[in-house]
């Protein structure tokens, strides 16, 4: 179901991610940011568009944001240089969709199709091609390679991709440096914070106001990593009922800032 969250611009929740679809409405068609996750999802997506899709966009290579399905038409599909770079080179490996397959949750494998997978075009930095609203990729090294944002700056919407989620701590990226680089991303976030009105995170809730405290709620999670200081964090402490694994995510993310700091 699309839920409009500004002038504009609706968004699709999946069920068990909670990963975030938005949908920005153009003059004759929309973009589709992050379509995902199930096909029955994606189906259900198309069904409820009362515009074609003109423009697909994927924020970051991960797996759960590079997804498409047919009833989305056959748009072009853009993501940053970085961004298109992985997937390509993902899919040129004669494995490339059991290496996918492997890191699916096992309760949605088999209501994912893998064709559309991935099949990302090359766009520079600076904005998306098409009739609608301007929508600015605000891209950064933060949690994945070739990660982005956009911002729809008419109606105030971030969308922010896997960062400023109420669900998820900080993802980071230990192929890089993992601090600096996820500082780095908040402060381009942060650049735009003043005209920032809705953000629409990766998985979660959309927020109306918030932009700012996810900010400062992300960097005092990355300080705290850095510094060995305490998590006070509710994401970890008080997390949703189901949610209780997110503390995995993060005792595992705390190993591996350690490994990574011996090297």
């Amino acid at each position: 179901m699309l839920t409009q969250v500004a002038e504009g611009v609706l968004v699709h929740q999946s069920e068990l991610l909670q990963n975030n679809t938005a949908v920005v409405q153009g003059r004759n068609g929309v973009l589709v940011i992050d379509a995902g996750i199930t096909d029955a999802e994606m189906a259900c997506l198309a069904s409820d568009l009362d515009q074609p899709v003109v423009a697909g966009f994927s924020t970051h290579p991960d797996w759960d944001h590079v997804l498409w399905h047919a009833q989305l038409g056959e748009a072009p599909r853009y993501g940053t240089t970085g961004c298109a770079a992985f997937m390509r080179d993902l899919r040129s490996n004669a494995d490339w969709e059991a290496r996918v397959t492997a890191g699916l949750p096992p309760e949605i494998a088999d209501d994912m199709s893998l064709e559309l997978f991935g099949l990302i075009t090359d766009l520079p930095a600076g904005e998306i091609p098409w009739d609608g609203p301007t929508v600015r990729i605000i891209e950064h090294p933060a949690h994945a390679t070739g990660h982005a944002a956009l911002f729809i700056e008419e109606s105030g919407v971030l969308v922010a991709g896997d960062m400023l989620s109420d669900l998820f701590v900080p993802m980071l990226d230990f192929d890089a440096d993992p601090i600096e680089d996820y500082l780095v991303g908040l402060q381009r976030l942060e650049e735009v914070a003043d005209g920032v009105e809705v953000v629409v995170p990766g998985h979660g809730s959309v927020g109306s106001g918030d932009v700012r405290k996810r900010i400062e709620q992300d960097r005092a999670y990355v300080h705290a990593l850095r510094d060995g200081g305490a998590f006070d964090d509710s994401r970890i402490t008080d997390p949703p009922p189901g949610w209780d694994w997110v503390s995995d995510i993060h005792n595992g993310q705390v190993q591996q800032f350690a490994n990574w700091r011996a090297r």
